[in-house]
């Protein structure tokens, strides 16, 4: 039997978030699914990183709402979210701009801290959406 996935898994990339060096994908679709990696706080036109933990949450989330409307799907339809801080001790900032971008009901969220995140950036963001539409 032949796996068929390869056929399936549809790429998404969008020009309004900085493009990483690394050999990924900004997100996948596959069959009903969005996957989005990990989003670091990187303003698109410079490609550096925000100045402080609040500006760099912002652009995370503002670059998984682009990412998500370019495939065709929302912020409303985000299932799950993993978030890498650097310090936990920042997790009440990191809720009030949370909520700022998703409404009730709120998506499935693991929160951890990690030591390091690429380029010294404060927060990371990964996320698992449904999407709005199914069009091949």
């Amino acid at each position: 039997m032949t796996c068929t996935a390869h056929a399936m898994k549809h790429n998404i990339s969008s020009d309004k978030v900085a493009q990483s060096s690394s050999p990924l994908s900004q997100g996948i679709r596959f069959k009903d699914f969005i996957f989005l990696s990990g989003q670091l706080g990187r303003n698109p036109t410079t490609g550096k990183l925000e100045e402080d933990f609040v500006s760099q949450v912002r652009r995370i989330l503002s670059n998984l709402r682009d990412l998500l409307e370019t495939s065709g799907s929302s912020m409303d339809m985000v299932l799950k979210t993993t978030i890498f801080l650097t310090d936990i001790r920042k997790t009440r900032e990191l809720n009030e701009i949370y909520r700022e971008f998703f409404n009730d009901p709120l998506p499935a969220r693991s929160c951890v801290e990690v030591s390091a995140l690429a380029n010294g950036a404060e927060a990371e963001i990964e996320l698992i959406a449904a999407c709005c539409n199914t069009k091949e």
